[in-house]
């Protein structure tokens, strides 16, 4: 795709298209399974969901890998007491899914692991059923999550990060 095509793409989505996509009742539903999740493991999911890529990443040509690694640090995923935040972001011009571990939980978990939650999503997205791919990578990130970062039993959990999904 061209630069100009690509422009006109991701200028065309707005915040309004992801909240048409996941309205405010299926937001709801997803930051009540986050925390629900967060109180088995010391994980930290969050959920972000663009419309389309700022100006500046377009006219450098950046890819949605590149902006969920530079969201990864601007939601602070990557601040987390055992390094295991996950984020999951939706880029929804380019109908791209990206999976952003931390080094304490990517360290156990290999690639093509997170290639299968991302094939999973893509599934139910294609059929436009956004929140069942949600919900299905989260459930998949959380099995992870207490395989590897299981809390003990009585063990204090604090939250680290909102479980609120961010639309941008």
């Amino acid at each position: 795709m061209n630069r100009i095509t690509r422009l006109l793409r991701h200028r065309w989505f707005d915040e309004d298209d992801a909240r048409r996509a996941l309205g405010p009742v299926a937001l709801a539903r997803i930051e009540t399974r986050v925390r629900a999740s967060e109180t088995h493991h010391s994980g930290e999911i969050r959920v972000c969901i663009e419309a389309g890529l700022p100006l500046g990443y377009l006219w450098r040509d950046l890819t949605a890998r590149q902006r969920a690694v530079t969201l990864f640090g601007k939601l602070r995923v990557w601040d987390t007491e055992h390094n295991s935040g996950v984020l999951i972001y939706l880029l929804l011009a380019e109908h791209r899914i990206e999976i952003v571990a931390d080094r304490g939980i990517d360290r156990v978990v290999d690639a093509a692991r997170w290639q299968a939650i991302v094939a999973g999503m893509s599934t139910a997205f294609r059929e436009r059923r956004f929140e069942d791919g949600l919900n299905a990578a989260i459930d998949a990130v959380d099995a992870l999550l207490r395989a590897h970062f299981a809390l003990a039993e009585g063990a204090d959990n604090r939250n680290e990060l909102p479980d609120a999904p961010v639309l941008r």
